[in-house]
């Protein structure tokens, strides 16, 4: 039975059937109920389409990626983006990824928000100061920020602890004696790089220590940047007797520059890098600060954002997720030589 039989076989148009089955308030309660009544013993069933276009709907969010050749090997951003397509699965709604260069991702985003394409968006990658949180805010457009950026108007945002995560390393490794401690990160602009150098350099002065300029290198966000930053850092006179590596892609690039240098990790040179590099340093258990359930993050940011469609407000979807301290074998005392 269609729409239409629905409607004759209660005597009613075809129009207060619809927004009886789509829950508007201008329908009253006993038209509602009676129509619901007839839905079910009738056995009809929406036409999932049709009901999209009445609600103004269409049952898919997206991402819009600057996507780096890194990321499709990287098994932390598959393993969210894994969460989010399954969390929406489950609701029969799905998820699009529209890749763009850096140049195109604003445009990218003022043609979604024209078209109405999606229903919702996260954003990735947030940065210090975000175009893109600003332009979706400003347009009243539904999106979870995966990562926190400055802006004053509120906006939902999901972020792991990035003060709380590198503070844990930086006890750890205070407290066997390491002084002259490096941090390898990710470019300033990035929010998540921004709060993890603030937290490192914090933890330093806290310890009555200051950090060497050389010992702080930025704009690494892959093998290649970390395996040379890491090279800087062993020429340097005195070398850093520990490493806090702010990013899990720089961190593969990092520990295969000292195994190439012939550097006992742990002993000669301490390292903690944030993120899980195990799928990627097979035989390296690296000391790691983890952002534990990937999986269910994403299926969490997705959760967030279908409440932000259904009317609750932005000031509402806040969570904030604490990493953890993995020990590994890759930290040790620190070694006068």
């Amino acid at each position: 039975m269609n729409l239409a039989h629905l409607a004759n076989h209660l005597g009613m148009s075809k129009t207060t059937v619809s927004r009886a089955l789509n829950g508007y308030p201008e329908v009253n309660v006993r038209t509602r109920e009676r129509v619901m009544k007839a839905a079910k013993e009738v056995g009809y069933q929406p036409n999932p389409m049709a009901r999209s276009l009445a609600l103004g709907r269409t049952n898919v969010f997206g991402i819009i990626y600057p996507l780096l050749a890194s990321d499709l090997g990287d098994p932390m951003f598959l393993d969210v983006v894994a969460g989010m397509s399954a969390a929406l699965e489950a609701v029969s709604k799905n998820l699009i990824i529209a890749p763009v260069s850096p140049a195109a991702e604003q445009p990218s985003y003022q043609q979604i928000v024209r078209g109405r394409r999606v229903d919702g968006l996260v954003v990735s990658r947030t940065l210090v100061h975000d175009e893109r949180i600003a332009f979706l805010s400003k347009a009243k457009f539904p999106f979870v920020a995966h990562g926190r950026t400055e802006l004053n108007a509120p906006y939902a945002w999901f972020d792991y602890d990035n003060e709380a995560g590198i503070r844990m390393a930086m006890e750890r490794l205070l407290g066997l004696g390491h002084q002259r401690i490096a941090l390898i990160g990710a470019p300033l602009e990035l929010n998540f790089a921004r709060q993890r150098k603030d937290s490192f350099v914090a933890a330093m002065s806290a310890a009555g220590l200051s950090a060497d300029p050389r010992y702080l290198i930025d704009n690494t966000l892959d093998r290649r940047s970390g395996y040379q930053a890491m090279q800087q850092l062993l020429a340097c006179s005195p070398r850093p007797t520990a490493v806090v590596v702010d990013n899990h892609l720089s961190g593969v690039g990092a520990v295969r520059a000292l195994l190439d240098a012939g550097i006992d990790i742990g002993k000669e040179i301490s390292l903690i890098v944030w993120g899980n590099v195990a799928d990627t340093l097979a035989g390296t258990n690296v000391t790691t600060i983890d952002q534990p359930d990937p999986h269910k993050a994403g299926a969490r940011m997705v959760s967030m954002l279908m409440s932000l469609v259904d009317g609750t407000p932005a000031s509402e979807l806040h969570e904030l997720w604490q990493p953890v301290l993995l020990e590994g074998s890759t930290v040790g005392p620190v070694r006068e030589t």
